[in-house]
């Protein structure tokens, strides 16, 4: 069995594989790939649940919006648990809060838009267990292997790409509320897949007071953290959510076209996230993440100007394929400069990605409600990403300065 990086035996110079717990990265991906795959379900099912419940552009927008936020807030305790718990039992407890919430929609029917934003806020359980799986596979490797086994583990957001793909055709088959009830096979075999592969990391920091999960938001840099991922998987998931809504509003695809279409986009975005982590190995993650902005900015002003579906969907891709690489680059740094409270990082970290994603996918409702057009959420991004950009130009000087680099690890 290889031995963790926590518990001190590894040498510096292990080739990856060798480094840390195989099993236990396994069971992270298949655990965070499950989770995503419901925490955007609603998405793929937007356009059969409006036409049923009657919901306004707006109302379609906050609908795929609330599952973000919800699972935004519920990384931070997700956090704190797993520096409490250990990352494994915080997993467990929180996939039978999302089987049970999931089996109690599909017997009891969802039938209003009220019943959507309940179910959506137990979704959020399946998008927190972002706080989980990352710190679950992390403590087993060196500085050096950070970044792939954060994109490995965190290439479980390609689980979006399973709700695109199939929760439109199952919902043509059974309906949409029995794709929730159908959803609960395959999280019931992954928790026993996890339950049974999952191990903590030995050398667990020994939990601290509550107060002390707080002192990093007291630095810059963990809020410069917090910005760039509210960009990155911001712009992923909330257009993993809204792009079904978007290709049969916009461009009149049926609820399984749109899936396919989204599929392709969401695929590419979750492909690239190891990609992303061993790239900021390789040159640095800010070097990375400033390709990242420039790309993902230009990409979304395009998309805002497209009128003809082949031109959007190809904008698409490659704006996925920069945040993408973008969330892995990001994950990149922040064991970098976080090593001791890299629980509680990455929960608040990966909170305000899902700030990012609940603004993006709630304010392309809101821009299609009150202009008639989604293009002004579009622009709005693109102009966050550019700011983003400007902000990591204003720190980049300080971070290669200051924070540890004795081992070669490139910042």
């Amino acid at each position: 069995m290889a031995t963790a990086y926590l518990d001190g035996r590894a040498s510096a110079k292990s080739g990856f594989w060798t480094s840390g717990h195989t099993p236990t990265l396994i069971a992270a991906f298949l655990y965070f790939d499950l989770a995503f795959m419901v925490w955007v379900i609603l998405g793929p099912l937007a356009p059969e649940i409006a036409a049923t419940l009657g919901l306004t552009p707006a109302q379609k927008g906050f609908m795929v919006a609330v599952p973000t936020l919800a699972g935004a807030l519920l990384r931070v305790v997700n956090g704190l648990l797993v520096d409490r718990i250990g990352p494994k039992n915080s997993g467990t407890i929180s996939q039978l809060i999302v089987i049970t919430g999931l089996f109690t929609a599909w017997a009891m029917g969802v039938t209003s838009f009220a019943g959507t934003l309940a179910l959506g806020v137990i979704l959020g359980f399946a998008g927190a267990s972002f706080a989980i799986a990352l710190p679950l596979a992390s403590r087993w490797y060196p500085p050096e292997h950070q970044g792939k086994a954060m994109g490995l583990a965190g290439m479980g957001n390609s689980g979006t790409v399973l709700a695109a793909l199939f929760a439109p055709g199952l919902a043509k088959i059974f309906g949409w509320n029995g794709v929730l009830g159908l959803a609960c096979i395959p999280l019931t075999l992954v928790l026993i897949a996890y339950v049974v592969m999952a191990k903590d990391a030995p050398g667990r920091p020994a939990p601290k007071s509550l107060k002390h999960y707080f002192l990093p938001l007291k630095t810059a840099d963990s809020w410069w953290l917090m910005g760039f991922y509210s960009v990155t998987f911001g712009g992923f998931v909330g257009l993993a959510a809204s792009l079904p809504i978007y290709f049969t509003d916009r461009f009149g695809l049926t609820p399984v076209e749109a899936g396919y279409a989204t599929a392709a986009c969401v695929f590419a975005g979750s492909l690239v996230r190891p990609m992303g982590g061993a790239l900021a190995d390789a040159i640095g993650g800010v070097k990375a993440l400033s390709a990242v902005f420039i790309i993902a900015a230009f990409a979304l002003v395009g998309v805002a100007m497209a009128d003809n579906f082949p031109t959007a969907l190809l904008l698409f891709v490659i704006a996925m394929l920069a945040l993408g690489t973008g969330n892995g680059s990001v994950f990149q740094l922040v064991p970098q400069r976080f090593a001791a409270e890299i629980g509680v990082m990455t929960g608040l970290v990966g909170m305000a990605g899902g700030v990012g994603g609940f603004y993006l996918a709630s304010s392309l409702g809101l821009a299609k409600q009150w202009t008639g057009s989604f293009a002004g959420g579009f622009l709005i991004f693109a102009a966050l990403a550019i700011f983003a950009l400007g902000g990591l130009l204003l720190v980049k000087g300080k971070w290669r300065a200051t924070w540890g680099t004795a081992d070669g690890v490139k910042i």
